[in-house]
């Protein structure tokens, strides 16, 4: 048909292809004497063929010889490089093109071991170095290798490797195989249970490529099967040649039940004809002449044969390396001098067709196949063995038999980690909690499927059958294969059972009573730390003394409410601010401590307990009890068991001398539980023994263990997830009680201490003091040259001592109405310079000068009098810095 179609559209060609047909017989001795008897004896110019990568290994060393290009659309070997062979081109898809497509298809589906199944000739062994390769790179490891060979006995072999492949926990099978093999493994896996729930089974390009003309009633062993081939894309002449193709050759389908469509091996021999015909065409216009031989080398009793050279084959080989053009096949280009690689499509087996489910690409990935409503980039629906759309989880554990079981315990009172309830009507247990949703959970994301059942602890009364201690132990006795629930992580008992990774965070920890404290007498004291106290004492004298200071010598009602003096204003607007803050922060912490409820133990000291005698709870069947007599060192005879939180309530209401107990130790996920109910009236008290908290439990050695311990990770690592299951188990107590354990001990928190008004207090002492000092500065200035004058030869020692005792008298005027004026003067800023200007002016010891003071003395009903004062300057000076006042009329008025 190619050599016919090709002539049909060039009819002026120069030359014509004749093709001389060789049958190998499947056979690679008889695929080598046919070529050399073709090379020799026929005066040919190209081998197309052989079909078989190991008949095409030797056949291309022949063809190097005699210079005569090998052109294969079959032998899809990647050990068959034309790189490494000069006369060797592959008209088809070399194999090593899919194997990123099929390890993308396995990652998709998160496979981490997979079974490689392939035939020991030269098309499956090339291969698998490579595919081993794509596979390592997402992480999947080749558990197993399954090699069968195409011998006379293989049958055999395919029953047997079938049986080894059952007996591994790997169920995606990859096969590499070609139609003549493949189609007898898939039988023999149909009848043995293989092609059912739970296998995937993948098939390379060399089988699924084959997949349309194979027998019909291998598709019935095949339901599920996934393959990648090499994409067609469709076209006219591409649909005009397959009809011919029916109607020529089979006119619908033959007797033998084959399917009439055409293989892509077919499309691409086609397309090869087409090649060569054109890569003829084109030499013959260049020259004609070089199609013709001699003969090299010579017969003698080592070689049976002569090899011929041909003339035209380096022409036709340069030729072929620039042929490109759109073929049957697609694009057909021979650059490298092979097929360049193209896009693959993912087809799934479904009753006797296939669907294209998706398509993968090199740059891309996998992709969608676009609908008019789906672009996204997942696969379509696939139809997996056992006609289930779930995908498989590619692995499985054999030796477990058909189920894993799985013991869950019966609580009594704390059931939000484990629930168990029995239908009425079918008598079958029904399984919930926290543990059991973690369990799922973590089961869901396994890479494999693990069948179980769960089998509830419990004896004829549906109560719990024993203690934790021994429900683990049933493992050993091989009741269960796991146990799962609030199952703490212990040394003793991690040393007969293997613990995954702990799902829960727990610990031992002690429940009291909450004491009241509203009652102290002395609770106004509490708001400020005795240093801050101290502080603001001592603060409160010194300011008082700065003030004493500043208006000790003029103001005359000191002990009033009015201040003069600016620098006294100054400081005593410090200290009120820094006095608001401190009230502010006092009322604030005082209010909080009386409205707010405030978490103290009644008792948080276990010496306490055991010194006094107290009876203590504990939870029913838990190790709590040993952990108590052990390593708490309590008396058993003072141990009581409960069993529920109303038991625990009833028993710390009661207290030790009633019948009760004062403490309960119990594991703080329960702990929890009860104090969502009863948080107002008991607390969380004391140190926290800390635990691995808790985890799944399994036999020793259990392959398991590892996979669930990595799972548990994802699953706990899922913060959103676990918020979800918190709220649903324990929202109660998040909602209830969070507030409270976040505020415990809130009244042995720190009191406000000096540290936090570290800053104020620096600010009103360096106010004071700077204040202070300017003050004293001042005045020792305006009065030293004064002192000095009078006393020149005395003692710098005599001189302040003068100073001290004249700023130690009030510069006041005692008159009666100045003392009742509400705008009463400062004497000193009156009197002073008068003073001080008449002491420097004269100093005579018998002078007196006369000092009318500009104010009014008095009123009366007569009217205003004027007054004045005289200043004995003799007195001033011998008198020890006295001021002697006396009117005009000689009467003395004060001094």
């Amino acid at each position: 048909m190619a050599i016919s179609d090709f002539y049909a559209e060039y009819a002026n060609s120069l030359t014509r292809l004749t093709i001389f047909v060789k049958d190998s017989a499947n056979d690679t001795v008889a695929a080598s004497s046919e070529a050399i008897e073709l090379m020799n004896n026929q005066e040919i110019h190209v081998i197309i063929g052989p079909q078989k990568s190991t008949q095409a290994k030797f056949v291309i060393d022949l063809g190097e010889k005699a210079q005569i290009p090998i052109i294969s659309y079959s032998a899809t070997s990647p050990s068959l490089d034309p790189t490494h062979n000069p006369y060797f081109i592959r008209t088809c898809q070399d194999d090593y093109n899919q194997v990123q497509a099929i390890a993308s298809l396995v990652r998709n589906f998160g496979w981490q071991e997979v079974v490689l199944i392939y035939e020991d000739t030269e098309f499956g062994n090339g291969l698998i170095p490579y595919l081993t390769d794509a596979l390592q790179q997402v992480k999947t490891r080749v558990c197993y290798r399954s090699v069968i060979s195409p011998s006379s006995n293989y049958q055999l072999k395919i029953a047997k490797e079938l049986g080894q492949i059952m007996a591994r926990k790997s169920r995606v099978l990859l096969v590499h195989m070609t139609a003549f093999l493949g189609s007898e493994l898939f039988r023999q896996a149909a009848e043995v249970g293989m092609m059912s729930k739970g296998f995937a089974w993948i098939v390379t390009d060399g089988f699924s490529t084959l997949l349309d003309p194979t027998i019909s009633n291998v598709f019935d062993s095949m339901q599920g099967v996934l393959g990648v081939r090499p994409l067609v894309p469709l076209s006219k002449g591409l649909k005009d040649f397959k009809m011919r193709w029916k109607t020529r050759f089979f006119n619908g389908t033959d007797q033998n039940g084959k399917n009439t469509e055409i293989s892509l091996f077919g499309l691409w021999a086609y397309d090869t004809i087409w090649a060569v015909a054109k890569a003829v065409e084109t030499v013959a216009k260049i020259d004609y002449s070089v199609f013709g031989e001699k003969v090299i080398g010579r017969i003698d009793e080592i070689d049976s044969f002569g090899i011929r050279v041909s003339k035209s084959g380096s022409m036709l080989l340069e030729r072929l390396e620039r042929t490109k053009f759109e073929g049957l096949s697609g694009e057909f280009d021979l650059r490298r001098r092979q097929l360049q690689p193209v896009a693959y499509e993912i087809v799934n087996v479904v009753e006797k067709r296939e669907r294209i489910i998706g398509y993968w690409k090199r740059k891309e990935g996998i992709v969608s196949v676009k609908t008019a409503n789906s672009s996204g980039d997942a696969l379509k629906t696939i139809i997996w063995p056992g006609s289930t759309k779930a995908p498989p989880k590619g692995w499985v554990l054999p030796i477990i038999g058909d189920q894993l079981k799985i013991g869950v315990p019966v609580t009594d009172g704390f059931k939000k980690f484990t629930k168990v309830e029995w239908d009425p009507r079918t008598n079958e247990p029904k399984i919930s909690g926290f543990s059991h949703d973690i369990f799922l959970e973590a089961l869901d994301k396994l890479p494999f499927a693990v069948p179980y059942k769960f089998i509830p602890y419990a004896n004829s009364s549906r109560k719990m059958a024993g203690t934790y201690d021994q429900f683990i132990s049933e493992i050993n006795h091989k009741k269960f294969d796991a146990v799962i629930g609030d199952i703490t992580i212990l040394a003793n008992r991690a040393s007969h059972v293997d613990f995954t990774l702990p799902y829960y965070e727990a610990g031992v920890s002690m429940i009291v009573k909450i004491k009241d404290d509203k009652k102290n007498i002395w609770i106004f004291l509490k708001p400020l730390s005795l240093d801050l106290w101290l502080t603001t004492g001592c603060a409160f004298v010194f300011t008082g003394f700065i003030i004493w200071i500043l208006e000790h010598r003029t103001n005359a009602q000191f002990r009033g409410e009015n201040l003069v003096n600016n620098w006294s204003r100054f400081v005593m607007i410090i200290w009120i601010f820094v006095v608001l803050i401190l009230t502010q922060s006092y009322t604030a912490s005082l209010a909080s401590i009386l409205t707010v409820q405030r978490l103290q133990p009644a008792i948080v000291d276990v010496d306490e307990l055991i010194r006094n005698g107290a009876f203590v709870g504990y939870s029913k069947n838990s190790y709590v009890r040993e952990f108590l007599i052990a390593q708490l060192k309590f008396n058993e005879s003072k141990l009581k068991f409960l069993a529920s939180p109303e038991e625990y309530h009833e028993a710390l209401s009661k207290g030790s001398k009633n019948g009760g107990v004062d403490a309960i130790f119990d594991e703080i996920p329960f702990i929890k539980l009860f104090l969502a109910k009863y948080c107002s009236k008991y607390m969380m008290a004391g140190p926290t023994y800390r635990s691995d908290g808790f985890g799944f439990a399994f036999s020793l050695g259990s392959p398991l263990v590892s996979h669930f311990s990595r799972t548990i990770l994802n699953v706990t690592q899922d913060y959103k997830r676990m918020q979800e299951l918190e709220y649903k188990y324990f929202g109660d107590y998040k909602t209830k009680c969070e507030d409270q354990a976040g505020s415990i001990f809130s009244s042995d928190g720190p009191s406000l201490s000096v540290y936090s008004f570290g800053g104020l207090f620096i600010i009103t002492g360096l106010a004071s003091i700077c204040s202070c000092v300017i003050y004293l500065v001042k005045f020792y200035r305006n009065h030293w040259s004064a002192v000095n004058s009078v006393h020149p030869g005395s003692s710098l020692l005599r001189k302040f001592s003068t100073m001290a005792k004249h700023f130690d008298k009030k510069d006041d005027i005692p008159l009666d109405t100045l003392n009742q004026s509400s705008d009463s003067i400062s004497i000193r800023d009156q009197l002073s310079p008068g003073i001080d200007e008449g002491i420097s002016q004269n100093h005579s010891t018998n002078l007196k000068q006369e000092l009318v003071l500009g104010t009014t003395a008095g009123v009366s009903e007569e009217g205003e009098h004027d007054c004045s004062v005289v200043v004995d300057s003799e007195q001033f000076v011998d008198g020890g810095g006295e001021y002697h006042f006396t009117q005009t009329n000689g009467e003395k008025v004060g001094n």
